[in-house]
């Protein structure tokens, strides 16, 4: 965040568990700060990484995220689930490794 309290980015990703995340919002200053209060009022998991909102804030809004940043997105995605309790479709929640869906897909 910024001295003044102003997160210098904030980035929304909608991911539906079908394709990659798609960027959804993004800004910097009081917009940032206002898509921060807006996810905050619906309960959307926050995560803070500055530097990979910088690059997330150079995709046109409405873009997949590229492939280069797949595993980072991933784990701001796993972290979300955690939060929020949900599991991926095809997770077996009473083992640690997910079912045999998409087992032959490369990860």
């Amino acid at each position: 965040m910024e001295d003044n309290g102003i997160p210098e980015f904030a980035i929304a990703l909608d991911y539906d568990g079908d394709s990659a995340p798609r960027l959804t919002a993004k800004g910097r200053g009081e917009v940032a700060r206002q898509i921060i209060e807006l996810a905050e009022e619906s309960g959307v998991p926050l995560h803070q990484d500055p530097e990979l909102s910088a690059l997330l804030s150079q995709i046109p809004l409405g873009d997949e995220i590229p492939e280069t940043l797949y595993r980072a997105i991933a784990e701001v995605i796993a972290f979300a689930y955690l939060l929020t309790g949900k599991f991926p479709s095809g997770y077996d929640e009473s083992s640690d490794e997910p079912d045999d869906v998409g087992a032959d897909e490369p990860i």
